[in-house]
């Protein structure tokens, strides 16, 4: 009897000296591992008590997958709407947020779905991306009946890049008059400036195991393509921050975007949008989607459980 074949995890490459190709090639194998059975240990099992499939979302100029988490009980009531979007960047795949959004889906419970965007290449800068997350709320809002998600109760949830993402999302939202109850945003990139790194955790934490400078000038390089205004997909740098959704701001403390999170929680405070900052000490970036690793992403996806069921049971005004 033969089981299935172990995948195995690529070796890290020389970030600095990567071609395309090398790009292409190390972000399929890095995928197919995060999305094999092996990476469970690391990236946590699923919610027995969710549904999850693939779903293909036909968009303006192209068709988008995304992964749905359903509770396995429904009643036929509307549910709340969470818009997930992954970390990595130029890598990650919505599989690796497996743990998270099967845990919201189950218990809050919501549909939740996450974002399959276009990686960062040199064919596909950063703002293809941003426009992916924020073209798939869209869709989604306007098609909530035939997705059984209350319009009224959407909320937009990224890690990482995916947070950077996300921000953008609600902006735009508020900005197109579409209504979100919340905005979640864990160890968020939120600066593709060349002032992302002068942040202080930045020069602290540039060799941490999960995130490191290199990286962050590669993914610099291929979101941020020259003549591009770097501020115009930088929520820290954006002009008007009052008036958005409520946001929950998870920040791991040995992270090099730590400071990222704390300065952009800062500037919604300052904005007058509600923000809630919540820090968890000794953990690393992307730590969210390593809860068999990192004890306090138990607390983090509780943190943020609790934040999107007081926002979904809030009434609007």
């Amino acid at each position: 009897m033969t089981g299935q074949p172990i995948v195995q995890r690529p070796p890290e490459p020389d970030w600095p000296a990567m071609t395309t190709e090398e790009l292409l090639s190390y972000r399929a194998a890095e995928n197919r591992f995060r999305a094999s059975a092996a990476a469970r240990a690391i990236t946590g099992e699923p919610d027995p008590d969710a549904v999850i499939e693939w779903w293909e979302l036909a968009l303006p100029g192209r068709d988008l997958p995304v992964r749905v988490y359903r509770p396995a009980a429904g009643d036929g009531v509307a549910l709340p709407l969470v818009v997930h979007v992954h970390g990595g960047g130029f890598v990650g795949t919505a599989v690796q947020s497996d743990w998270v959004n099967s845990r919201l889906a189950a218990r809050l419970p919501a549909v939740v779905v996450s974002v399959e965007h276009r990686l960062v290449a040199p064919d596909h800068p950063l703002p293809d991306a941003v426009d992916d997350g924020w073209d798939v709320l869209r869709h989604l809002v306007r098609d909530a009946g035939a997705w059984g998600v209350d319009p009224a109760r959407a909320a937009v949830f990224g890690e990482s890049c995916g947070g950077l993402i996300s921000a953008l999302a609600a902006i735009r939202a508020r900005e197109a008059g579409l209504p979100l109850r919340a905005q979640v945003l864990v160890n968020p990139a939120v600066d593709a400036t060349e002032a992302l790194f002068d942040h202080p955790s930045v020069t602290e934490y540039a060799h941490t195991p999960t995130l490191s400078v290199p990286v962050l000038q590669l993914f610099r390089r291929l979101a941020v393509p020259p003549g591009t205004d770097a501020r115009a997909v930088s929520p820290l740098h954006a002009g008007d921050l009052d008036g958005l959704a409520p946001a929950l701001v998870v920040v791991p403390t040995h992270d090099p975007l730590a400071d990222h999170g704390r300065r952009y929680a800062g500037r919604l405070e300052a904005a007058g949008t509600p923000v809630r900052l919540c820090e968890y000490a000794g953990a690393g970036h992307a730590f969210l989607s390593m809860p068999g690793l990192v004890p306090q992403a138990e607390a983090a996806a509780a943190e943020i459980l609790g934040f999107l069921r007081t926002s979904f049971a809030v009434k609007q005004a």
